[in-house]
């Protein structure tokens, strides 16, 4: 407890943080208190592009992607959220931060939230168990929507010609623009 109090002082005090929720799951994490420990949560909304989250929080667009483990742009659309770097550390200012391990990021990092707190909802990792239920079929429809940047109901369908395989539905969507392209319809 007592080491528990001096580790998170020795985040904490630097930045001016108010509060560090959460605790590391390697002790290293704590080693380098530097900015680069810190990201802004963004949730992705319809029109996020890497490039207009790159001006609005005044970082570079390869920072982001770096932070993200994101090889291209279109990394964005499989993703409820993006991680931001810190470019002004005023902006850790009597905030609290919460330690989390970002599973798209592969990394653990002191994750601010502009707009108050994290959902208190634990979002499930997609298996077999919860791709049946009809939250594991939400989850699987709003992934394709935003691979697929449609709508609803075209994703429902190219899951539902695929019996349910996302990846074959992604395959045959694919294939339907690359028709669509050679007829001259797009």
């Amino acid at each position: 407890m007592v080491k528990n109090h001096i580790i998170k002082f020795t985040i904490k005090a630097p930045w001016k943080l108010k509060d560090v929720v959460g605790k590391p799951t390697s002790r290293s994490f704590w080693r380098d208190n530097g900015i680069g420990k810190f990201a802004i949560s963004h949730r992705i909304s319809s029109g996020d592009s890497v490039a207009s989250l790159a001006v609005k929080y005044s970082v570079q667009v390869m920072d982001i992607k770096r932070l993200n483990n994101m090889m291209s742009d279109h990394g964005i659309y499989s993703r409820d959220r993006l991680l931001i770097p810190i470019s002004n550390a005023d902006l850790l200012l009597d905030c609290t931060c919460y330690i989390e391990m970002d599973t798209h990021a592969k990394r653990e990092v002191a994750v601010l939230y502009l707009e108050g707190r994290p959902d208190c909802k634990p979002r499930p990792f997609l298996n077999k168990d919860n791709a049946t239920s009809d939250e594991g079929k939400r989850r699987i429809i709003d992934s394709l929507r935003r691979s697929m940047q449609v709508d609803d109901g075209t994703a429902q369908y190219y899951l539902s010609i695929s019996n349910g395989d996302p990846r074959a539905a992604l395959t045959e969507f694919s294939s339907d623009l690359r028709w669509e392209r050679q007829a001259g319809l797009t």
